[in-house]
């Protein structure tokens, strides 16, 4: 059941924020041209988010971003349960909501300098069912947001899919509806809607949606990216192509998406040789310019490590260039990386952190960035963490601002 009662409402100090867009958001070659080594950025500045005692708090990239007024207010969505010391993830009930995992918001109305948590009504895992949308959505309303659903993660278990929607800004939420007629396209069938929340509005009652699906047998580890439309409100969805084929092997989810001012969409995403512990995950990083129809392969833009490796958080920075975070779990860090054309190449690695403290019985259990930059220029990256003085996992912020443009 939804965890209602006697949580405590934090507020944190950091620094940092968000643009307008609205982002959800792991082949392996390698880009020419893509510098190697590491650096650390300066100055950082480190600060929690949402923190408890007992509480796990984690999944930002499971959850969504969305920012108003150029960054000055942010909503970023966490997944929150009990703390309990165990391998793998240090909570339980992470296939179903009943068991303990419920979706909250952290809210901040200063670009990212103080953080307030919400945990509004009828919202993911409130236990509403899906219901067909009636359409007459404004995707390009002011204060719109959409949270989407998905199927075998933790908190989530949809195996069609389904959204909520608010029209003021997260405070409330109408929903949760039904994805009508994409699940039952030729092109998913027998497939089950692994989807995060990634989309990128078109029109007021167009929008392209950036999702996930599996096969329901034998498709464990090998989700697929596919993009999805809909041109009528939100009344009917299709299906429009797959990021990357459904012949190649290895998985590829999470996508995190941007636009560059030339309308180019960039996707990265996250990448796995399924079943295979001991070959290093990545991200990848492809670009569409036909508004999402066609995709083509622009560079491996880093190493994410074991453990299932990490996703990626991509926003386009005000002057034009691209901005990527990840973690990598083998070397226990959290990274960022710079490309000025348009993701073709990277520059070199920047340390965002590298004091993670791992629990007694934990795996290397962190990151899922969400990244976005405010109306000061800054960027910030939002992810979960653990350190010694608080070895519950928080939802952690670092915040830095970008070199400039040489």
């Amino acid at each position: 059941m939804k965890m209602k009662e006697n949580w405590h409402q934090q507020t944190s100090i950091l620094l940092g924020g968000f643009s307008a867009w609205l982002y959800a958001a792991g082949c392996a070659q390698t880009p020419t041209g893509t510098t190697s080594g590491t650096k650390t950025q300066s100055p950082l500045e480190h600060s929690i988010v949402a923190s408890q005692p007992g509480i796990f708090y984690g999944w930002p990239a499971n959850n969504g971003l969305w920012s108003w007024d150029g960054g000055r207010e942010i909503l970023v969505g966490i997944s929150r349960g009990k703390f309990d010391e165990r391998r793998g993830h240090n909570t339980f009930g992470q296939a179903d909501p009943a068991e303990g995992i419920d979706s909250v918001l952290g809210r901040s109305l200063d670009g990212g300098r103080t953080w307030t948590i919400e945990d509004p009504a009828n919202f993911v895992g409130d236990g509403g069912r899906p219901v067909p949308s009636l359409g007459g959505i404004v995707f390009n309303q002011p204060g719109f947001a959409l949270r989407a659903v998905g199927f075998g993660y933790h908190g989530s278990a949809d195996p069609q899919g389904s959204f909520f929607i608010s029209t003021n800004r997260g405070r409330s939420w109408a929903g949760p509806f039904q994805f009508t007629g994409l699940m039952q396209d030729a092109n998913l069938q027998n497939m089950d809607c692994t989807t995060r929340t990634g989309y990128l509005v078109t029109g007021r009652d167009t929008c392209l949606f950036f999702m996930s699906a599996r096969l329901k047998q034998g498709g464990g580890g090998r989700d697929k990216t596919f993009v999805a439309e809909t041109t009528d409100g939100g009344k009917t969805f299709h299906f429009v192509s797959w990021i990357v084929p459904l012949s190649d092997p290895h998985r590829a989810v999470m996508p995190a998406v941007a636009r560059l001012p030339d309308g180019t969409i960039v996707v990265a995403l996250r990448r796995r040789v399924p079943g295979d512990d001991n070959t290093p995950c990545w991200v990848d990083c492809y670009g569409s310019k036909d508004n999402g129809r066609t995709w083509s392969f622009f560079s491996r833009v880093g190493e994410t490590g074991g453990w299932n490796g990490n996703p990626p958080a991509l926003v386009t920075l005000k002057d034009g260039r691209l901005t990527c975070a990840y973690g990598d779990r083998s070397r226990v860090k959290m990274f960022a990386r710079l490309s000025a054309d348009g993701g073709k190449t990277w520059g070199e690695e920047i340390v965002l952190r590298e004091d993670f403290q791992r629990a007694r019985y934990g795996d290397m259990d962190f990151g899922y960035p969400r990244l976005e930059q405010n109306h000061r220029g800054e960027l910030v990256a939002l992810y979960y963490w653990a350190t010694e003085a608080l070895i519950e996992h928080h939802i952690a912020a670092t915040i830095w601002g970008p070199e400039k443009r040489k």
